[in-house]
């Protein structure tokens, strides 16, 4: 937000659990929009996601790397239009790797971290969430991966209101973060497995200078899955 009195803090949330204000620069924010507006497009673009329940996911996604469904993952779009997932950009998986370094620097007691470097743990699986003015994310954890690795979150657009909680309930306690355009928000170790969601978006907060309605959340990840 323009003209603040102070400018916000990186702040450890919880053991493991990093907000990091305005990682992104506005040039990167673009060039970051510009690439989701690419893989938004079919085949395997952006998509609605169904639960086994009936119930229809508010934000829309795609996948790149491998294809998330309720609840696993496959390499083409099995819920979808049945094409092949796009690729993991080499770029995109590096960006992965510093937004970690980025976040545990100097954090207290960091998690034990798989050595990113090593190809074979590299950030292999992006989420691209597409969140309008009434899209909302019920609690859930990120529990299809079998690797450790840090959950890598970014965003883009509109302010949201991101509620990070505890490993053993959706309830309570809980914390609620206020994530703007160009946060970046990292957590593992032993809050990797926290349940987490968004209650709420705020319209018309994302900066006028990036051209996005919305909020788009970059969620990056090492499936360790073979």
């Amino acid at each position: 937000m323009d003209g603040e009195l102070f400018p916000r803090e990186r702040t450890l949330i919880a053991p493991g659990a990093v907000h990091v204000p305005d990682w992104l620069g506005a040039g990167r924010q673009g060039e970051l929009l510009a690439a989701c507006r690419a893989w938004a497009r079919p085949p395997a673009g952006l998509r609605t996601v169904r639960t086994p329940g009936g119930g229809v996911m508010t934000a829309r996604q795609v996948c790149l790397g491998l294809h998330w469904y309720p609840y696993g993952y496959a390499r083409t779009v099995v819920d979808g239009d049945g094409a092949p997932v796009k690729p993991m950009p080499g770029w995109l998986a590096e960006l992965g790797r510093e937004a970690v370094a980025a976040a545990y620097t100097d954090v207290p007691d960091p998690p034990d971290l798989p050595d990113l470097s090593d190809p074979a743990a590299a950030y292999d699986i992006a989420l691209i969430n597409f969140y309008d003015g009434d899209s909302r994310m019920g609690m859930h954890r990120d529990a299809e991966e079998k690797s450790t690795a840090p959950v890598v979150s970014l965003s883009l657009g509109d302010t949201c209101v991101f509620r990070f909680g505890n490993t053993a309930s959706r309830g309570r306690p809980y914390r609620d973060v206020e994530l703007r355009s160009g946060d970046l928000f990292v957590f593992g170790g032993e809050s990797r497995p926290a349940y987490h969601g968004v209650p709420k978006v705020l319209p018309g907060t994302g900066p006028r200078d990036l051209g996005l309605t919305g909020r788009l959340n970059i969620t990056l990840r090492v499936g360790g899955l073979g």
